[in-house]
């Protein structure tokens, strides 16, 4: 009998859906991933053993390992979206571009990642993975470059509607429609955030921005953490 309830649990059924995807599967390593990359950077800077260091430096490359192969011909995925958003009708062009030049700059940071991972994993080392790497780089900014621009334009548009929604605050369906703008409103501002960690990323790669592995290592365990929770929450 508690076995039966254990099985059949909603949770059980909730944790299968998530686990399932390819997407709930990734935040997942890449919360492990990003504060392994903290940890390791906290132990060293506080004296710990070397093996201790060395455990966590182990970690956080492993599972990066396994994340970029989980990656792979990703791109494809990006590319089709970008066609799809180039070819969509909307009335704001804006958010249009918007969209394309960040689905671009995913695709081409995936190609470019793909592309590193025989030398990454030692198939076939080779001299152009370092070069390589930094163009996935840079086209992983500006991709999320267009994401924070998209967000901050998404947040202002959401607040001139809420002022329009409220002009007129006897009208019950007025009401609801402030709410939903409200929600829409979170999580664009959660959304923001997780953009703006993950810039600390690339940003740090490519020596745009002084930042140590503590700082990166935390704000990519946000980013993730808000990943993990949009994944386990479309899950439900």
């Amino acid at each position: 009998m508690v076995a039966d309830a254990l099985i059949y649990h909603p949770a059980v059924s909730h944790y299968n859906k998530f686990v399932a995807t390819t997407i709930g599967r990734d935040k997942a390593l890449r919360t492990i991933q990003y504060f392994a990359r903290f940890l390791a950077w906290y132990t060293y800077r506080t004296n710990h053993p070397q093996a201790t260091v060395d455990l966590y430096t182990n970690v956080k490359k492993n599972f990066g390992s396994v994340r970029k192969a989980m990656r792979l011909t990703k791109f494809v995925e990006h590319f089709k979206a970008a066609a799809v958003a180039s070819d969509a009708q909307t009335s704001d062009p804006i958010v249009k571009y918007l969209a394309v030049g960040r689905q671009l700059g995913y695709a081409f940071y995936m190609l470019f990642d793909n592309l590193t991972y025989p030398d990454h994993v030692g198939i076939r080392k080779f001299e152009g993975a370092a070069r390589l790497q930094k163009e996935a780089y840079r086209a992983w900014l500006v991709g999320l470059s267009c994401n924070v621009a998209a967000g901050i334009y998404a947040l202002w548009n959401l607040r001139e509607q809420t002022k329009i929604k409220l002009a007129d605050q006897n009208d019950a369906e007025k009401t609801v429609e402030v709410k939903k703008l409200a929600k829409d409103r979170s999580a664009t501002q959660l959304q923001l955030i997780s953009d703006l960690c993950d810039m600390t990323v690339p940003s740090s790669a490519l020596g745009y921005a002084n930042l140590d592995d503590g700082i990166v290592g935390l704000a990519g365990t946000l980013s993730s953490l808000i990943g993990l929770y949009a994944a386990w929450a479309k899950a439900a």
